[in-house]
């Protein structure tokens, strides 16, 4: 299997146009370096040196919002992964944007320079949360942008938000359903964290802001997670990836950072297929549990310190519990 490598490329906070209560990127990244064609080069031949021949390589653009910056730097930018593009050096150029960002202009100059995906920071679809996060646009803008990205041939990815100001579970939950509908080749769900010098850093100390726990995140993601897998739609990230800034004990003030989110995730997700199964069965004290499955994802079964076994042995009183994996069955069996 093609292994796939996305060279970084970080617009630190270039071209947006506000100061959203949740945002420092210079934090998240971990880049706060202005970027420019010549920084970009020499990280782009810094990366080719260390890639494994027969790799997919590709050249993204994160950390702020790429056409929202001088259409003359965009050019420079584009134009530089687009001579790696055309030479076969790479094979694919990424960027993240904002929804109202986009129209038929933008689209017609990303098409001209390659851009093969945009993913759209669109948070959430609920105005509320929209508003109260300062984020300056609209669902319909949101939805217009998906539109207009998914009908012109480039691929659509989407960076979604739970846990913000005036976000509940069944709003996250209408905006995956609504995503779905537009079905992206990528999608990204990020617990808000209290990034230290934030608006929301001042929400918080004034009591007018709770982050979410670490167990609400995780079932709150574990949910969202399982309608995009349902619609067969690629989860790349889930939680945000730990920096030498953003970690625990550094920038993140307060929320459900944990540097193994994802694990948690899948391991609770799991664990619901377990005893959805289990419901079908007559589980008792003292059997045997055996968890077989096609994917080799024993560790997912097992969650993350071995919490699924645990939690099993101890609502049902197990005696053993076994965990294989079985490349030749299509889905996990549970048997007793």
């Amino acid at each position: 299997m093609k292994s796939n490598v996305v060279i970084p490329v970080f617009v630190t906070h270039m071209g947006c146009p506000f100061k959203c209560i949740f945002c420092d990127q210079g934090k998240i990244s971990g880049q706060n370096e202005k970027m420019t064609a010549e920084i970009m080069t020499a990280e782009i031949e810094r990366h080719l040196a260390t890639v494994k021949s027969g790799t997919h390589i590709e050249i993204g653009f994160y950390g702020g919002s790429f056409t929202g910056i001088s259409e003359k730097l965009q050019f420079e930018l584009l134009d530089k992964a687009n001579y790696y593009l055309d030479r076969g050096k790479i094979q694919g150029i990424r960027l993240s944007t904002r929804p109202d960002l986009i129209n038929e202009h933008v689209i017609g100059y990303l098409k001209k320079y390659g851009v093969g995906i945009v993913e759209l920071g669109i948070q959430s679809l609920d105005e509320a949360v929209l508003l109260k996060s300062f984020r300056g646009y609209s669902p319909a803008d949101a939805i217009k942008a998906m539109e207009m990205i998914s009908s012109s041939g480039i691929r659509l990815g989407t960076q979604t938000m739970i846990g913000l100001p005036e976000d509940t579970l069944e709003k996250d939950i209408l905006t995956a359903r609504t995503i779905s509908r537009y079905h992206p080749e990528a999608v990204r769900i990020y617990p808000t964290l209290v990034v230290k010098g934030t608006l929301l850093e001042d929400m918080y100390k004034k009591g007018t802001y709770k982050p979410l726990s670490l167990s609400e995140a995780v079932e709150i993601s574990a949910q969202l997670l399982e309608i995009y897998k349902s619609n067969d739609i690629n989860v790349i990230r889930i939680g945000l990836q730990p920096t030498a800034d953003l970690n625990e004990n550094s920038e993140v003030a307060a929320g459900p950072f944990h540097p193994a989110f994802r694990h948690l995730v899948e391991s609770r997700l799991m664990l619901k297929k377990i005893l959805n199964s289990l419901e079908k069965l007559d589980p008792a004290p003292g059997k045997y549990l055996t968890i077989t499955s096609p994917d080799n994802n024993l560790s997912d079964i097992s969650g993350h310190k071995r919490e699924n076994i645990i939690y099993l042995k101890k609502k049902y009183g197990f005696g053993r519990i076994a965990i294989k994996h079985d490349a030749n069955i299509d889905k996990i069996k549970i048997e007793l």
